[in-house]
């Protein structure tokens, strides 16, 4: 879900025909590079371009291929099915030579989806820093698509990129999520795994379909085309640069803690003796009297450190920021980052803290929103095993007063545009299966979330010529404050979606209503998302009939009186309450539809639902919120039970196809 404040995605121009650019040799295209995996078992394509009707010839495993290219200058040719190992060497010969060495034949995972499958392992280097340690495996390797879109057609090659093996340093660039579940997969069936990473944070699920699958979507498709001329394009981006360009140098210009001519507001020894002070954390709307500005806010702290945490290098811990922050210690700039959802986390050298009196300064740009600093997330300073707890009052003081920054267009999120800069590329290259992690963006606009879900999976198997291709997904996690009441949630309405994509043949999904942060949309918890997805992948791809994946899943309703048994499957050896009963997060509602609270237990395989409220019974709910804090139905092999409503149609959604 994360956007950068003020990136724009290069708009990709045309390129010269194929045929003109690669007269004079044989070309690749990027992703059959040094490193590769190939899908073992599988029809597997090797492909590319030269001159019009120039002979191919591809050696590999002791067997030549050939092909001749067409008019295009394209040519193609089909590997038998291949063993799992490596590395391997492949010769590709024309009127030039070129050879692709350290290939591996394994299982290729394409991973998508926005930010939660994007975030890296080195923003978990605090939670796994023994995993990272750990992370030699030349059997385990990824490919990271750059972001791309394409408003005009299907690109034929990725924009850049290389594989690169796991280690300690390049696991650092990995899909965290992704590399959890090729790390299982590769112990649990001693192949190579290969992982594309081809994942945009705060991409919509419209953006990754083709143009084909966009057809039943109108709406979309006139978005598409008016991005068509890429001249509109252009002319908007300098518009919107321009004028975010503006209002960045009139905050500068008018803040007064940066004013010329007198002493900046980060000096150590700048007098903020008059400053209020305001409790951190907190966002200045709530604690202040400056209510929602927008603009600079300054904030001090003097801090008291210890002689024993001087001339160490120490870390500076500062929650997460809304919305852009420059950081520093006694007068030194320590960090800064440009947009709300990464932890600080900034590393000071050695000389920057004193004994005594310390001085930490944060200069705080709110773009449009209620600025401040997180709630529940860690303030502190760290150094030589000492740690000095940052919360508590702050002094502040409004350096400028600014409207909210003027919107822009995030032209990576219009339809269509990912799938032809991002997917079609990678189209030809044989895949295993893909893992999804995507559904934050289109949670607060779910009407048409049902008919955009399946017809992705739908449209994707077309693409890539594979009917039967596993398509694995997560759930979205519990995100946001709990609520007391039952209420609707756009969250619960995608978890439901998702759940009823399990209809879908090959599919599979991973539950995580337990590992997400109610104040951080980019939970830290990757690994228990890749350990799930891994087991349905055994069960969904590897055929492993015996797995247990996901947890229990509504399956019907019998009302008798006032009370409701719900049927479940994927129940494992038995439901069970996880910490012990009562059984936590189910509503009821009659012919009314005003849920309340009801109470329930496990009977067998079944759950008994009721309120003495709701004397006629018409609809349950679980864990329909946000977050639904506390829900504890599981499956004793430690899964936990989806979000569902046991009504007909998802509300507020469209029908599946």
């Amino acid at each position: 879900m994360s956007v950068k404040a003020n990136v724009f995605a290069v708009v990709l121009l045309l390129s010269l025909p194929v045929a003109r650019q690669a007269a004079a040799q044989v070309r690749l295209p990027r992703l059959v590079s040094d490193g590769m995996v190939l899908q073992r078992d599988a029809d597997v394509a090797v492909w590319g371009w030269a001159r019009p009707g120039e002979a191919v010839t591809v050696a590999f495993l002791g067997k030549t291929h050939k092909a001749t290219t067409g008019p295009d200058g394209r040519w193609r040719v089909q590997l038998p099915r291949l063993k799992a190992g490596g590395p391997f060497e492949m010769n590709i010969k024309a009127s030039n030579q070129v050879a692709v060495k350290d290939i591996m034949v394994g299982d290729v995972w394409l991973c998508s989806g926005q930010s939660n499958m994007e975030t890296p392992m080195s923003r978990l280097r605090d939670k796994y820093p023994d995993v990272i340690a750990q992370a030699a495996n030349p059997g385990i390797r990824q490919y990271e698509v750059p972001l791309t879109y394409n408003f005009q057609r299907p690109q034929q090659d990725v924009t850049g990129g290389k594989w690169i093996a796991a280690d300690p340093q390049t696991v650092l660039k990995f899909s965290a999520v992704a590399y959890f579940f090729a790390k299982e997969i590769n112990a649990k069936y001693q192949v190579p795994v290969g992982i594309i990473k081809d994942a945009v944070g705060g991409s919509p699920a419209e953006a990754w379909l083709s143009a084909d699958g966009l057809k039943q979507f109108p709406t979309y498709e006139q978005q598409l085309a008016k991005f068509k001329d890429s001249t509109v394009v252009l002319g908007i981006r300098q518009r919107e640069g321009a004028a975010v360009a503006n209002w960045y140098q009139t905050l500068y210009k008018t803040d007064q803690g940066e004013a010329r001519g007198q002493q900046k507001w980060s000096a150590p020894d700048y007098d903020a003796s008059s400053w209020p002070t305001m409790p951190v954390p907190g966002f200045w709307a709530d604690k202040t009297p400056l209510g929602p500005v927008n603009g600079v806010v300054w904030f001090r702290k003097d801090v008291d450190v210890p002689a024993a945490m001087v001339g160490q290098p120490a870390r500076l811990e500062m929650g997460t920021l809304v919305d852009a922050d420059s950081t520093y210690i006694n007068g030194q700039l320590v960090g800064s980052t440009g947009y709300q959802y990464p932890p600080r986390k900034y590393d000071v050298k050695p000389g920057v803290l004193k004994a005594g009196k310390n001085v930490v300064t944060v200069r705080l740009i709110s773009n449009g929103g209620r600025g401040g600093f997180t709630m529940g997330k860690k303030y502190e300073l760290t150094a030589a095993g000492q740690t000095i707890d940052l919360r508590g009052p702050w002094q502040y003081k409004l350096g400028a007063t600014m409207p909210p920054t003027p919107g822009t267009t995030t032209f990576q999120y219009t339809p269509g545009g990912l799938f032809n800069g991002m997917i079609a590329p990678v189209l030809p290259y044989a895949i295993k299966g893909v893992l999804w992690y995507q559904g934050e963006s289109n949670a607060g606009r779910t009407g048409d979330y049902q008919a955009l879900f399946d017809g992705m999976i739908v449209d994707w198997r077309k693409q890539f010529k594979q009917p039967n291709l596993p398509f694995l997904y997560a759930q979205l996690p519990n995100f946001m404050m709990a609520r007391k009441e039952p209420s609707e949630s756009g969250w619960a309405v995608v978890r439901d979606v998702q759940r009823r994509g399990l209809a879908l043949p090959h599919t599979g999904m991973a539950v995580i209503l337990d590992v997400g942060e109610w104040n951080d949309i980019h939970p830290l918890d990757k690994q228990t998302p890749g350990h799930r997805l891994a087991l349905a992948a055994q069960k969904v791809a590897y055929g492993d009939a015996k797995v247990v994946s996901p947890g229990p899943l509504y399956q019907s309703m019998q009302v008798a009186g006032n009370k409701a048994t719900l049927s479940f499957t994927s129940t494992g050896s038995g439901l069970m309450a996880k910490g012990g009963e009562p059984l936590k997060g189910f509503a009821i509602a009659g012919p009314d539809k005003k849920f309340v609270w009801a109470q329930a237990r496990i009977e067998g395989n079944k759950v008994v639902v009721w309120s003495d409220q709701v004397p006629n019974p018409t609809v349950v709910r679980y864990a329909w919120a946000d977050n639904p804090e506390g829900v504890n139905l599981y499956n004793k092999e430690g899964l936990p039970a989806s979000t569902f409503t046991t009504e007909p149609e998802v509300p507020g959604a469209t029908s599946r196809l």
